[in-house]
């Protein structure tokens, strides 16, 4: 998502702690995978294994896991209701394979069963990709030519990409939860490779966290910005 600097003002270090919390973010993530990508699981079933244990159990047959390019690239397509995972996690045997490949089956679990917030999310992906684009050229146009309509429909555009993030949380916590439930109950990860997994999907979620606080801070100073302008 494109984040408008305009210029320097003073606007702009309403965004500072939100870019903290972000680097913050990044850097747990990234320790956090690399100490448990390291660490081997007793049972020893890698990525791919797990994730269609999971599916089977949850009776998901028809949902394939694959092989996708990339570091951390994991996801699940709602639209082809497909996981993909990456090379590390697809046939790593590693604790944060384990904790990766669990979570993204937690997200076709929520799929199946209609959880709320996910067919929310997917329900307006289009929509607010689109917005969130259109809501920074509305923005731009309408402050630089003194448009109040224009920065206001460039705010509420922006808006909905906020809504977005903050309804993303929901999904990637209950995911999560759902992962370390089946891993815990099913024996497929033991004790402190369960608290291991805990670790590195909290600190996943910490980088969603930080997404959010961002959008909301921008917002704030788009609507600052759009003040002061109108005063």
């Amino acid at each position: 998502m494109f984040y408008p600097g305009f210029y320097f003002d003073r606007t702009m270090l309403l965004l500072i702690p939100a870019i903290i919390i972000g680097i913050w973010a990044q850097s747990k993530v990234s320790s956090t995978y690399r100490k448990y990508k390291n660490v081997r699981t007793i049972n020893g079933y890698n990525g791919a294994d797990i994730a269609r244990m999971i599916l089977d159990g949850a009776g998901l047959y028809n949902v394939p896991v694959l092989e996708t390019r990339g570091e951390l690239t994991d996801h699940y397509d709602p639209r082809s209701k497909v996981i993909r995972l990456s090379s590390d996690i697809y046939h790593g045997t590693s604790i944060a394979a384990a904790g990766v490949a669990a979570h993204e089956c937690g997200h076709a679990i929520q799929h199946a069963q209609s959880y709320k917030p996910l067919v929310l999310r997917t329900s307006i992906a289009t929509a607010v990709n689109f917005t969130s684009q259109m809501s920074i050229i509305l923005f731009m146009i309408g402050l630089f030519l003194g448009f109040s309509g224009l920065t206001t429909i460039g705010i509420i555009f922006f808006s909905f990409a906020v809504f977005y993030q903050l309804i993303t949380l929901p999904v990637e916590f209950n995911a999560s939860n759902r992962a370390l439930k089946i891993l815990e109950s099913r024996s497929i990860l033991y004790g402190d490779e369960v608290k291991g997994a805990k670790n590195v999907l909290n600190a996943a979620a910490m980088t969603y966290v930080a997404a959010a606080l961002m959008s909301i801070s921008q917002l704030i100073r788009l609507i600052a910005i759009s003040n002061r302008n109108n005063d």
